[in-house]
């Protein structure tokens, strides 16, 4: 049988792991890499990179694309968990 290895940026295990402390439930947790692998994308760069700006825009993208409202607000809580405890920690 083999084994499937995927490589996890060091910047995703921390989020992990701090998810994991938070025990947030995993879909909670798929939710947030969600957000943030959605940001990085937008960006085409690593997401720890964003400034203010980036975010007001990817924000405007969101809105423009349709996103409902829901899914906007769960992206926002996905980013703002992500800056606030996973790169300024």
């Amino acid at each position: 049988m083999d084994t499937i290895i995927s490589a996890v940026s060091p910047l995703r295990q921390r989020m992990l792991e701090d998810m994991r402390i938070r025990k947030l439930e995993p879909r909670t947790q798929e939710a947030y890499v969600r957000a943030v692998r959605k940001l990085a994308a937008f960006l085409h760069r690593p997401p720890d990179t964003a400034t203010v700006e980036d975010l007001r825009n990817f924000q405007l993208h969101l809105v423009d694309s349709g996103t409902s409202p829901i899914t906007l607000n769960a992206t926002l809580t996905g980013l703002r968990f992500f800056f606030d405890i996973t790169v300024l920690s």
